[in-house]
């Protein structure tokens, strides 16, 4: 009965001449392959798509500015882009304020203008102590100045909904078509006390009410990109190296 030789190795992935040999013969496994091009094909490609939507979130006057720089037919795409993109804003602009509701008129005020437009509720504080609920309120009037296609109102959470706990103000509601798309009970998903205008974009952005290249929020667009740029190890290069792990979509 023949017995089983063992074979020296020091190094199996090394690439040496005696190693090939154990290979041919099944003694040890093939080397797997580099990842390197793998790698080196990733980032050609995140620098590629850098590099053609780099005007994406660049306003008239940025666009302007780069006529010296840039291709005329590729400027003027953009720029077209940019121009059609601000008159639909324009024509979907007509709230522009925040409306403070009364109950009587909830259904037409919310819900049947929830047809129309993306309609946020702030269920308010009954208490003046509330500093996430006075916080929101100012949040509110600043985002109903900047996105004046998004309906912002407000109403007291216990004059809205009889009963409704204080403990749960400020409550973000959020409607669209008809119906409440999102809830978000205090702020403490979102920052809570240290709440920023950003936050609540981002919000915004995640339901779909503005778009992630939305020029008004263009610095909000730009680090989402660079994060997506950043992430490639875990993204695009998982997929092409068969890790069969998916994507989460964000914040």
């Amino acid at each position: 009965m023949d017995m089983p030789m063992n074979v020296p190795v020091d190094d199996p992935n090394a690439d040496t001449e005696w190693n090939d040999i154990l290979r041919k013969h099944g003694v040890i496994p093939e080397k797997p392959p580099s990842p390197t091009p793998i790698i080196q094909e990733a980032l050609l490609e995140a620098r590629k798509q850098a590099h053609d939507n780099r005007l994406e979130d660049k306003g008239l006057d940025e666009l302007a500015e780069l006529e010296d720089e840039e291709d005329e037919a590729f400027l003027s795409k953009y720029r077209s882009q940019r121009i059609a993109e601000l008159s639909k804003i324009a024509t979907a602009s007509i709230f522009n304020q925040v409306y403070h509701l009364q109950k009587p008129d909830y259904s037409k005020d919310v819900t049947e203008t929830s047809k129309k437009a993306f309609v946020l509720v702030h269920l308010t504080s009954s208490l003046g102590t509330n500093v996430e609920s006075r916080l929101l309120t100012e949040i509110w009037r600043e985002l109903a100045r900047k996105f004046g296609d998004i309906k912002f109102c407000e109403i007291r959470g216990d004059m809205c909904i009889e009963g409704y706990p204080e403990r749960n103000t400020p409550t973000i509601l959020i409607y669209r078509d008809g119906d409440i798309k999102k809830q978000v009970v205090t702020l403490a998903e979102l920052g809570g006390e240290q709440t920023t205008v950003k936050d609540v974009e981002r919000l915004l952005v995640s339901i779909d009410a503005l778009k992630d290249n939305d020029h008004r929020i263009c610095k909000l667009a730009r680090a989402k990109k660079e994060g997506q740029y950043s992430s490639i190890r875990s993204g695009n290069l998982n997929a092409k190296m068969g890790s069969g792990d998916e994507d989460d979509d964000w914040e």
